[in-house]
């Protein structure tokens, strides 16, 4: 080796590999958190199925604190319903492994599932409005001279013209 050379090692540390967003949030502290209520969404997922008909659409584990279910309903009457429907949630909770004693019941104000985005085109409605649009869409066709075969048209943007 010739003198004053540095030594040509590789680098001995190794390139940090990025941690997927989620891996990173549960990592830390606030990670406590977020993994309570990934498991509150799970075993409300687990109960929705064991819940009495017509009820499932209504309401939704909220919690789950030391012998208590607390469940959101998103009116009065349906809360009315949770309360007569105590003596089957704590069974169906049973079934899935907790060891509750009591289920709470609260009303949100607020809707229990957020609604959905609207499409950002509405569909067309009428035959009327169809045809008018495909009018439209066959005379924009038919003016376009580039889909015409044989013309020798100008590209956008060029100066000259065609080639003779």
């Amino acid at each position: 080796m010739l003198s004053g050379m540095p030594d040509l090692k590789p680098n001995a540390r190794t390139a940090a590999v990025p941690r997927p967003a989620a891996e990173a949030a549960l990592a830390d502290e606030t990670g406590a958190t977020l993994r309570r209520a990934l498991w509150l969404d799970a075993l409300d997922q687990q109960l929705r199925p064991l819940l009495p008909p017509g009820l499932a659409g209504h309401c939704r584990l909220a919690n789950v604190s030391g012998g208590q279910l607390v469940f959101v309903t998103d009116s009065p009457v349906w809360r009315a319903r949770v309360r007569l429907a105590e003596a089957e949630l704590l069974d169906a909770a049973r079934s899935v492994g907790l060891n509750p004693t009591a289920v709470i019941c609260k009303t949100t104000t607020g809707p229990l599932h957020p609604p959905r985005p609207a499409s950002a085109t509405p569909p067309l409605v009428s035959a009327t409005a169809r045809q008018a649009v495909g009018d439209a869409l066959a005379s924009l066709r038919e003016s376009d001279p580039s889909d015409s075969p044989g013309s020798e048209a100008p590209a956008p943007g060029s100066s000259t013209g065609p080639a003779t």
